[in-house]
């Protein structure tokens, strides 16, 4: 059975990827900040190699990876960043990779997993189909099958974002962190709230895909049989159980924001910073507008944590 990461693993994990991944920035954007009431700064994981966070646990696992696990190859589901992250790494540290995305998956995120090296496979019409079929071709084939949220060395990779955060700003009051799976939020809370409990870390999630809001509220995993939602990043019918127990410990809070609140916070950041979002990405935005009240005159950091659009999505986006 899988450990728990623990504070002292995201240390380690910080010094594991240093030589591969620079800290990212943390800037204060005064437009912002009069928009929402408080004083909001953005962590900049769209500057991440592959446009989004999810690198930093890719690279801690796979370099962590056996002998015999290496000569086995690995192999993951994902909506794309995932897969871009473990691709990258696979390619860094010379391991086989395959990836298993769903049918109609963000052909831009598809295109960049190719180009990286590792093998795609296309399965179901959404990320639980996709995973399933993963874990399936992992038995048949001998694989080291890397699951997308419930892996300490994920985990404890990304958790490194809460302690750049920390150093970037060591007054902060509120950390608000996109939810998909669950690995980013579970990785900032451990690291945040093993410095500075008092800090609020707060996970964010479209009301078109409440799975792990559900869980998280539920205390234990939950399956919900339709998702909705536009935001691959957040797209997942089914809570996982190591997520949401950590998060269950670490999370201050937890909010369902609307597909339209996301597509205004998108346009915002657009707006507001010139940087590219992703959907996923500008949830944590939505968050803070929708908690304008509780937030007012805080310290607000929300993690931009992916910038992987389309160009038709984008041109949606502005113009649709």
């Amino acid at each position: 059975m899988k450990t728990f990461p623990t504070f002292d693993d995201i240390l380690d994990a910080r010094r594991t990827i240093a030589p591969y991944l620079l800290p990212t920035p943390l800037y204060h954007y005064s437009g912002l900040s009069e928009i929402t009431g408080c004083h909001l700064f953005v962590k900049h994981e769209n500057h991440q190699p592959i446009a989004a966070f999810k690198v930093r646990g890719g690279m801690n696992l796979v370099s962590r990876l056996n002998d015999d696990e290496r000569a086995r190859g690995v192999v993951t589901a994902s909506t794309g960043n995932h897969g871009q992250s473990i691709a990258y790494a696979a390619r860094t540290f010379s391991v086989n990779a395959t990836v298993v995305v769903p049918r109609g998956s963000n052909l831009d995120k598809v295109r960049v997993i190719r180009q990286y090296g590792a093998t795609i496979v296309e399965h179901g019409k959404d990320f639980d189909e996709a995973r399933e079929h993963t874990e399936r071709l992992a038995a048949e084939k001998g694989m080291r099958y890397i699951h997308s949220a419930n892996e300490p060395h994920l985990i404890a990779g990304v958790g490194t974002i809460g302690l750049e955060i920390l150093e970037q700003l060591p007054d902060v009051d509120c950390i608000i962190v996109p939810v998909g799976g669950g690995s980013g939020a579970s990785g900032v809370g451990i690291a945040v709230k093993s410095q500075k409990p008092d800090v609020e870390v707060i996970g964010v999630q479209s009301e078109a895909a409440p799975a792990v809001y559900e869980s998280w509220r539920q205390g234990e995993p939950v399956s919900l049989t339709t998702m909705e939602t536009f935001a691959e990043g957040l797209a997942t019918r089914v809570g996982f159980a190591m997520t949401v127990a950590i998060m269950r410990r670490v999370l201050t809070d937890f909010v369902l924001v609307s597909d339209d609140e996301i597509r205004a916070a998108m346009r915002l950041i657009l707006e507001h910073t010139h940087n590219l979002v992703e959907a996923a990405g500008a949830a944590s935005l939505a968050a803070a507008l929708k908690m304008k009240q509780q937030l007012q005159g805080k310290r607000v950091v929300v993690i931009l944590s992916g910038a992987n659009i389309t160009q038709q999505g984008l041109r949606e986006l502005l113009f649709d």
